[in-house]
């Protein structure tokens, strides 16, 4: 197999992984943090944004595994690397949202976006 696929693979665990913690806050009913919230990565961020940012970063993983799925002889291998993916942005995500979520005490009290953090289908 040519090296951009265990690249992709990789980088397909790296979404999926991202996108689980995401979805589930969000579904929850939970605001979290993300790239919407105020100021970026530490603000939080309505639970439709997080649904529909989880959602998109689950869709992106699953397309990559799609189309770069490991197989034949070598499919141990790629499935390793996938793993490894989700690992290590577990890992990431986990100390980073812990050292934030402990700096400012489980909740993040800053400027929310309107526009997006009022979205609400109901």
């Amino acid at each position: 197999m040519p090296l951009y696929f265990y690249v992709l693979e990789f980088v397909s665990g790296l979404f999926l992984a991202n996108g689980l913690p995401h979805f589930v806050q969000g579904v929850s009913g939970h605001w979290f943090q993300s790239p919407f919230g105020y100021p970026p990565g530490v603000g939080e961020s309505s639970p439709l944004s997080n649904t529909l940012w989880g959602s998109a970063n689950l869709a992106v993983g699953f397309i990559l595994l799609w189309f770069f799925t490991p197989q034949g002889s070598e499919a141990a291998v790629g499935w390793i690397v996938v793993a490894v993916g989700v690992l290590l942005a577990a890992v990431r995500l986990s100390t980073y949202f812990g050292r934030v979520r402990a700096q400012h005490g489980g909740k993040v009290h800053t400027r929310r976006r309107p526009w997006l953090d009022t979205l609400s289908p109901w």
